[in-house]
């Protein structure tokens, strides 16, 4: 593209074109069943390259998408700049004020890193390698977002680069309309490059995974169904049926408690009457070792996902899910939700006050598995009370905005995104669009 021959000379950070050696690998996904086309592939050195960027791509014609790490791609990237984040690393911290300042390419087990010294904590999920800045523009659900909310409720202002290469400092009251979409409207209103938000205090955690074989199934997953229907706000369990590969199918029970030991005990106690299990991990943790829980990959992998949020999970529902092995799916996740999740929230989604989530992956080693994975997660979302929305962040490849937003949000964040990037430069992995 002759429109890219002088992108080199346009920023300070490191460009890779089509042909360049190591052009195929910077510019995959984190998911690698995706394929990500790109024009080329931008590693900012800062915010100001960033803005230079964004003037360039604006003069050019061109899109930008933007990565940190490759986390909820879509592949809806043709012909565009896929910029990668990660130089954009700081993290201050005011323990006094309980807040934080980092980068959009700041990772969120380092952000539970610096915090966890102090007795304070972000709003961390699963994984301690996904961006905490990609987290909150898709709203973001967290092991403590009963007790905290969506991880984008947590977001006092942005740091950003607007369509025309200005960079900007937006709150509530500087551009509610702009700040409003996001905190979890995605990526296509502007270029995060930094993010304030509130951390929260956490003084005492306690959590980890038990795991038993599938035979023991029944029992766990009405354990489950006990304790979650009258769990406090600081308690958080996900149900998981497993099926890893040359392995027995298995089931286990992942939980946090912000709180003493004792209490989470208490609160867990329906679990330690069930059968002995294979392994027992839980105990007190620092919030930094949260990612030890699930021990999700920390590598790039293929994978196939869908979500749903579950209206119940009452007999009809826990027997559906308990019917027929998983397989070729290798987890199906129940996660509880409620709390401050169902409370009001001025995000684009609005509370969530479905009480569980559902999440079904698979692996597709080859087109067969890739159908089989597909269908049997349909056939599990289609035999379950599901509500017909889905959380933003966990939408995948195949869905739309229209699948997580009420149609008057919807609207709200088109309008938005047609005054702040009417040319269209920005290309959320969702957008908003459709």
């Amino acid at each position: 593209m002759n429109e890219l021959n002088t992108l080199r000379s346009a920023v300070e950070g490191r460009v890779w074109l089509p042909g360049d050696p190591g052009f195929d690998h910077v510019r995959r996904p984190w998911n690698l069943a995706v394929e990500q086309p790109a024009a080329a592939v931008v590693e900012a050195a800062d915010a100001d390259d960033v803005a230079a960027l964004v003037r360039y791509a604006r003069a050019n014609g061109l899109g930008i998408a933007t990565q940190p790490s490759g986390h909820g791609a879509t592949g809806r990237t043709e012909g565009t700049v896929l910029l990668r984040t990660a130089r954009l690393d700081a993290v201050e911290i005011d323990p006094a004020a309980r807040r934080a300042r980092i980068g959009a390419g700041v990772p969120s087990g380092r952000l539970q890193a610096a915090a966890a010294p102090l007795g304070l904590t972000g709003l961390p999920g699963s994984s301690p390698v996904v961006s905490v800045t990609g987290v909150a523009l898709g709203g973001g659900l967290s092991w403590f977002g009963r007790a905290h909310g969506w991880v984008a409720d947590s977001v006092t202002a942005f740091d950003v680069v607007d369509a025309g290469g200005r960079r900007r400092h937006v709150t509530a009251g500087t551009d509610p309309d702009l700040f409003w979409a996001l905190r979890g409207g995605g990526g296509d209103f502007a270029i995060v490059t930094a993010l304030e938000l509130a951390l929260h205090p956490a003084p005492s955690l306690y959590g980890g995974r038990m795991l038993w074989t599938a035979g023991h199934a029944p029992e766990v997953m009405d354990a489950y169904r006990q304790i979650t229907a009258a769990a406090p706000d600081e308690l958080t369990v996900w149900l998981d049926l497993l099926h890893f590969p040359g392995a027995d199918p298995m089931v286990a029970v992942d939980s946090t408690y912000l709180g003493d030991a004792e209490r989470a005990r208490e609160l867990l106690a329906p679990l330690d009457r069930l059968p002995r299990p294979l392994s027992d991990s839980r105990r007190t943790m620092a919030v930094s070792e949260l990612g030890t829980i699930t021990a999700e990959p920390t590598d790039p992998g293929p994978g196939l996902s869908r979500a749903e949020l579950l209206t119940g999970l009452d007999d009809t529902a826990a027997k559906t899910l308990l019917a027929e092995p998983i397989a070729p799916l290798l987890s199906v996740q129940v996660r509880n939700l409620g709390g401050a999740f169902a409370r009001p929230s001025d995000s684009p989604h609005g509370p969530l006050t479905e009480p569980y989530a559902l999440y079904l992956f698979g692996i597709p080693s080859d087109p067969a598995t890739a159908h089989a994975i597909t269908a049997r997660q349909r056939a599990l979302a289609e035999a379950l009370p599901v509500s017909g929305r889905k959380p933003f962040t966990f939408l995948n490849p195949e869905e739309t905005a229209a699948d997580a937003f009420a149609p008057a949000a919807l609207d709200r964040l088109r309008r938005i995104k047609q005054e702040h990037d009417p040319h269209n430069t920005f290309r959320s992995n969702v957008p908003v669009a459709g």
